[in-house]
């Protein structure tokens, strides 16, 4: 009795997991295709540093779409490299628009400084927190590859395999 009721709480929690894991794909790809037309209307293409996120999106959303159909530990790995770029490029970005924002508010009123120029540069022109955008799709896209069951199957066969040596 004991070991069913383990088995339906194993399936419980393997259905709930899925459930998770389709819902985080889902609003990956819709983060991913969004911002990415979103960033191309608004011209964000000035300078290479402007593409890196354009890039970046493009990159993802080719490494992810595989992991839907067919995933593999090895594609699961470099789709969490490719998330942790993600977050390194949006605190990078998030530096850049600030940093552009403080340039352009100091043209304008040299005396600005301290807590002044701290919420003019975050309140400026360029929305200085937009790149955490690209912040909280890569810990999505984390999110998704963990304890993803292609892994499990990985690791199980990298054990089994090693047992018999």
């Amino acid at each position: 009795m004991e070991s069913a009721n383990a088995a339906i709480r194993e399936r419980r929690t393997t259905g709930t997991l899925q459930f998770v894991r389709r819902g985080l794909a889902a609003v990956f790809l819709l983060g991913v295709v969004g911002t990415a037309i979103e960033l191309v209307l608004l011209e964000h293409t000035e300078d290479v540093k402007q593409w890196i996120p354009l890039a970046l999106f493009a990159l993802g959303f080719l490494l992810f779409l595989p992991l839907l159909i067919r995933p593999t530990a090895g594609m699961l790995r470099a789709f969490a490299v490719c998330m942790v770029v993600f977050i390194a490029s949006g605190l990078l970005g998030t530096w850049f628009h600030y940093e552009g924002n403080v340039e352009f508010e100091l043209e304008r009123t040299p005396e600005l400084s301290g807590q002044a120029l701290f919420q003019a540069a975050m309140g400026g022109a360029t929305p200085a927190l937009a790149p955490g955008t690209m912040i909280q799709l890569g810990l999505i896209g984390l999110l998704y590859t963990f304890r993803h069951p292609a892994r499990r199957r990985a690791d199980a066969s990298d054990s089994s395999s090693s047992e018999m040596l």
